[in-house]
């Protein structure tokens, strides 16, 4: 069993709660958040401590309660605050923050020389899929014109990170992403490839923030075997995917 420690506690971060309490694989030990709140336990899990993440010592809370594994959905100032801690006990971190700036991002790789760390804008299974799939076909043909559209929630300001870092792997300006704030849609990205006489459409629709909860229990599977290092989600899909192949390859090749 994976001992688990979740820091923040917003929408998805309840949601992955609720996902990570209910994995047998996994034993969610305790959550921090940004703020205090008028209760300190997790929602329908009253046996999992809460803390607020502004007055703690890392060190201290981690020798009452250590984990294996910390999943962050916070903000990019947790991991410079807490990170060389984690990394120093060996904690495998896994992050999905989409706004690290490049400081940002060259601290988790840092990081990555003591622990495992995956960093994801975007922790879903089915938005990383398609994020493979995008660029193997921008890869063989690209003379097609390419353009991304993401649909989220009335009140997201901002550009999704993950259409960020769809237009950055397709190598395509961030003009060519056309954002959509509509009800309470969860989160909806489509990469469209014009070419003369056919046009692909690749699609991933969140259903559920639970989706992120799956596909944070995914990468942790993948994490704990792996050496340390600093990992992306389309990493520990690309290596499964090459076991895979080289699999069929041996059942096929002849006696």
């Amino acid at each position: 069993m994976i001992n688990v420690g979740l820091i923040g506690y917003g929408k998805a971060g309840r949601a992955v709660a609720n996902v990570l309490a209910n994995d047998p694989l996994y034993a969610l030990k305790w959550v921090l958040r940004k703020s205090a709140k008028t209760h300190d336990r997790v929602e329908d899990h009253p046996q999992i401590p809460i803390r607020c993440t502004s007055d703690i010592a890392m060190d201290e809370w981690l020798d009452r309660y250590p984990v294996d594994a910390v999943v962050d959905f916070s903000d990019a100032q947790t991991m410079r605050i807490h990170g060389s801690t984690f990394a120093r006990r060996g904690v495998i971190i896994l992050t999905a923050i989409s706004n690290y700036d490049d400081n940002g991002m060259r601290h988790l790789r840092e990081l990555g020389n003591h622990t495992r760390v995956l960093c994801s804008p975007n922790i879903t299974l089915g938005i990383n899929f398609l994020m493979m799939a995008a660029k193997l076909l921008r890869s063989i043909a690209p003379f097609a014109d390419v353009e991304v559209i993401e649909q989220h929630f009335r009140d997201k300001p901002e550009v999704s990170g993950t259409a960020r870092k769809l237009a950055q792997s397709l190598q395509i300006e961030n003009e060519k992403i056309t954002s959509l704030r509509l009800g309470g849609i969860v989160g909806h990205h489509e990469v469209i490839f014009g070419f003369p006489h056919q046009t692909v459409r690749i699609i991933h629709e969140s259903i559920r923030r639970e989706a992120f909860g799956t596909g944070a229990a995914f990468a942790l599977a993948q994490l704990i075997d792996q050496p340390v290092g600093f990992y992306t989600f389309e990493e520990l899909l690309e290596k499964l995917i090459r076991a895979q192949l080289v699999g069929q390859n041996v059942e096929q090749a002849p006696a």
